[in-house]
């Protein structure tokens, strides 16, 4: 798995795992939401000060974020509900 992957589940999946949301994140640690939601995606390479940031509002440690996810957490990371109690459904 590749680093950046790493880094996406991870930091998903402790976020939910906190209740946090993107949000709420933002505001906690100083890191826009729209760059977090990128993170989350693996689709931005963040600097070390960056993921101090928020492994600060996330109260873990940097090296929490590169950690080798077990297979249920993959498969929980693969369900993306959306944006609360959105859906993409147009009536």
């Amino acid at each position: 798995m590749e680093i950046l992957e790493l880094l996406a589940i991870n930091l998903r999946r402790i976020r939910v795992a906190r209740g946090i949301s993107q949000d709420d994140l933002a505001l906690i640690s100083g890191v826009e939401r729209a760059y977090t939601g990128r993170l989350e995606r693996g689709a931005m390479n963040p600097t070390v000060k960056t993921l101090a940031k928020l492994a600060t509002a996330l109260e873990c440690s940097v090296a929490d974020f590169f950690a080798e996810p077990d297979e249920e957490a993959l498969l929980r990371n693969n369900l993306r509900p959306g944006r609360r109690g959105q859906t993409d459904i147009k009536e």
